[in-house]
């Protein structure tokens, strides 16, 4: 049996990683909250007001030290704790105040790379990776092979995958693309795989990049890990729940 093993949302788009217990998914739209929010640097060529390419926004893959954010959403408030190892804790409204987030997060981004200046909010479907509103999945026995193929023992928040399963061989994953799959109460369409860059080279505990995991993964002819999906039909899963293929 294939089931829930975690769950993660990302409120600040490669700023912060938040576990979950349960969520709901709405057909058309991301994971809730999940990079709701992201930080445009001064090169952007973006006004936030649409989807725009990752290469717009500050993330881990130009500088690492983001890398080791952790966040927690208050939905209520819209407030958001993020904590780094090399910085104070902070409690900020991205909306209502994103100097804030801009100075706390500013001595984060490598110097050499353009420099954070804007917040943006994207409702609905959020700044993902994809030009669609996707949910992404990663599988823990894959993630075990990248491990032996490393050498090295891996956190799985490198990956930044929103839904955790188990109960799958390795890479199976990828044969699912063009099926749906149905996961508690909802139900998703897998897309694309997802390829990756360097941010899952960094550590989440240091920010530091510590482990050639796009190495490992080029020794099977790809560099891919977890699968986009989206979401179809509007349900509520949670941690425990069976991942059936239909």
């Amino acid at each position: 049996m294939i089931s829930v093993s975690a769950l993660w949302r990302h409120p600040i788009k490669a700023h912060g990683r938040e576990a979950l217990e349960r969520v709901t998914l709405t057909e058309g739209q991301s994971l809730p909250y999940d990079r709701l929010w992201a930080i445009a640097h001064d090169a952007a060529k973006t006004d936030g007001t649409e989807w725009a390419v990752c290469q717009n926004f500050s993330r881990g893959a130009k500088s690492p030290a983001l890398m080791a954010i952790s966040a927690k959403l208050d939905e209520a408030t819209e407030t958001i704790t993020l904590r780094h190892p090399n910085q104070p804790e902070i409690k900020v409204q991205p909306d209502t105040d994103p100097e804030a987030l801009l100075n706390w997060v500013r001595p984060l981004v490598d110097d050499s790379r353009a420099q954070p200046a804007q917040v943006f909010r994207l409702d609905g479907r959020g700044f993902t990776d994809t030009p669609y509103p996707s949910v992404s999945l990663c599988n823990s026995a894959s993630h075990a092979a990248v491990e032996a193929l490393a050498g090295a023992a891996l956190q799985t928040e490198r990956w930044r995958g929103n839904i955790w399963f188990d109960g799958s061989p390795a890479w199976a994953e990828f044969d699912w693309i063009g099926r749906q799959i149905k996961l508690g109460g909802a139900r998703l369409e897998v897309i694309d795989p997802i390829v990756r860059c360097r941010a899952t080279t960094a550590s989440p505990d240091t920010g530091l990049r510590d482990v050639d995991t796009l190495g490992a993964l080029k020794t099977l002819g790809h560099q891919n890990f977890g699968i986009y999906a989206r979401v179809i039909e509007t349900g509520r899963i949670s941690l425990g729940n069976q991942l059936e293929l239909v």
